[in-house]
């Protein structure tokens, strides 16, 4: 659904002349249809002022048409885009790269503010009814062998673009956090993976989380613990190098069956506005949760909406552990992981909330106007301009490596290293800040400079982002595109430039309103791998 609108006078002025015309027609019926027809006092007729008006907007109608064929007929043709540089300066008639990526922001990227508000309420009020019966439900209490189970915290916190405030497009996916509490007698200790030397680079931004027995009293055999958390190790855990670690498979397959129950408890009272369903998600994918809107609620902005629930494991100071491992894994590499880990111990980590307050410091320093937001969300507009015509496998492969995560710890890194936004993030250098981010993102692709976690880096933000967890202090920096070879790394750079030369082209057929569109659109593309031999 787009939430901005236009006037079209192609079908803005024949309308109101038809609709003129049709008052006019009705009009001198009605007056037939009921007799004699009265005259005034000085013998005009009463209809003629009306008739009169239509004549006139339907002779301004036929002017303006002419006029625009005179324009089209005599003005210089436009000379092909291939003829010259992209940056070329445009001759006469020829909108500059600024006003294209200003119209194709306004009418293609940008969203109302109104409606993501609206859909944000929304899904924050449906979450929080369901993880509210998730609570209930799961209340702590003795279950066989005197443990006690995982539960809902109770709360959920919202994460991702859309509350960063550079989400594109539509505002239909979300993404909210769901902490878990874990029994009082259930203690975590968090490694780090990224100081493996025999482990592959993809695998450095993992933790793996042992069971840790809490401090015994004086006398106290270690024996009751074990025994008291059996029936929880052997429901949420796994045997890794001797010792019992927390399973993002076994915990994501509990929080998907306790959402299954917890969404019956509600549905019913949800019933007037909404329709709400679940989808599962596999080893890799949390759950997702739909809301379609009912037919008699006739709330404002009601949207059909994807809601990502991510069950979370808090570290500590914000920070959480969250299952599934983070996508940009290899699949392929699962079964190569040395020193007896397995897969299913694996777990990522999510800073939002220092990314947030990253941001929030960047904003405060910035000065009125700066446009760096607005830099990030062209700049995925950039990424799926640049998808089109490639085949599912490379579209796929495109998509994993230039994420919105990739991106937006891109536009940080740039932001951190000038030490925050200067006068030349105004409006007016938009385009010059954009092929900034394009070159810093080609240089990264091609190992010219490394891609660090904007929080796992080295030094990494926390000055500006707050105290951290001991865990991830002591972490090695991890670099975000470690996991992709360098062949892939080179395809994707290739395209990513060559997108960015071609990008007013384009804009011109893919954007903006009709009268920026000067060139014939391009030929249809058929499905094509990365190019071979694009600089």
């Amino acid at each position: 659904m787009s939430v901005h609108y236009t006037l079209n006078l192609r079908v803005f002025w024949p309308l109101v002349t038809g609709l003129c015309t049709a008052l006019v027609c009705l009009y001198h019926v009605l007056r037939g249809s009921g007799g004699a027809r009265a005259e005034s006092p000085d013998g005009a007729d009463d209809g003629y002022p009306l008739l009169k008006a239509a004549v006139l907007l339907l002779l301004g109608y036929v002017l303006l048409r002419c006029r625009h064929a005179v324009r089209q007929r005599f003005l210089p043709p436009s000379p092909r885009l291939g003829s010259h540089p992209a940056f070329s300066p445009k001759p006469f008639g020829e909108p500059g790269l600024g006003i294209l990526l200003e119209s194709y922001y306004e009418h293609e990227v940008r969203l109302s503010p109104h409606v993501l508000g609206h859909s944000k309420a929304h899904v924050s009020r449906i979450v929080g009814e369901l993880v509210r019966a998730g609570r209930a439900r799961g209340a702590p209490g003795p279950i066989p062998g005197g443990a006690l189970a995982l539960a809902f915290r109770g709360d959920f916190i919202q994460v991702g673009s859309a509350y960063e405030q550079h989400k594109i497009r539509r505002p239909d996916g979300f993404d909210v956090l769901v902490p878990l509490r874990l029994p009082p007698l259930v203690a975590l200790e968090p490694r780090s993976l990224g100081a493996e030397p025999a482990l592959s680079p993809a695998f450095h931004g993992c933790f793996v989380c042992a069971l840790k027995a809490p401090p015994a009293p004086s006398g106290a055999p270690g024996s009751h613990w074990l025994r008291d958390c059996k029936p929880f190790t052997d429901g949420f855990c796994v045997d890794v190098g001797g010792r019992r670690h927390l399973s993002t498979t076994l915990v994501l397959r509990w929080f998907q069956s306790h959402l299954q129950r917890s969404l019956a408890t509600v549905r019913y009272s949800l019933e007037g506005r909404c329709r709400v369903s679940l989808t599962p998600g596999g080893l890799e994918q949390p759950p997702v949760l739909h809301i379609l809107p009912c037919r008699t609620d006739y709330g404002c902005c009601r949207l059909s909406m994807a809601v990502r629930l991510i069950p979370a494991v808090h570290l500590g100071e914000g920070v959480f552990l969250v299952a599934p491992p983070p996508p940009a894994l290899p699949s392929g590499t699962l079964s190569e992981l040395p020193g007896g880990l397995r897969a299913e111990a694996l777990w990522g980590v999510n800073t939002a909330r220092q990314e947030l307050k990253l941001l929030s410091w960047l904003q405060e320093r910035a000065p009125p106007g700066a446009c760096y937001l607005k830099c990030l969300q062209l700049l995925k507009a950039l990424r799926d301009l640049g998808a089109r015509g490639l085949d599912p496998t490379a579209a796929t492969q495109w998509g994993r490596i230039l994420s919105s995560y990739v991106l937006k710890s891109a536009l940080l890194a740039v932001l951190l290293r000038d030490g925050a936004p200067a006068q030349g993030w105004d409006e007016t250098r938009l385009g010059e800040r954009l092929e900034e981010l394009v070159q810093f993102l080609r240089d990264c692709l091609l190992r010219h400079r490394v891609l660090f976690h904007c929080v796992l880096g080295p030094g990494g933000a926390a000055a500006e982002v707050g105290p951290l967890p001991k865990v991830l202090r002591e972490a090695a920096p991890v670099d975000l595109l470690a996991a992709f070879d360098g062949r892939a790394r080179e395809l994707v750079a290739a395209r990513l430039l060559s997108t960015w030369r071609r990008l007013p082209r384009l804009l011109r057929a893919y954007g903006g309103p009709r009268y920026l569109a000067r060139c014939s659109p391009p030929r249809s593309q058929r499905a094509q791998g990365f190019p071979e031999d694009e600089p």
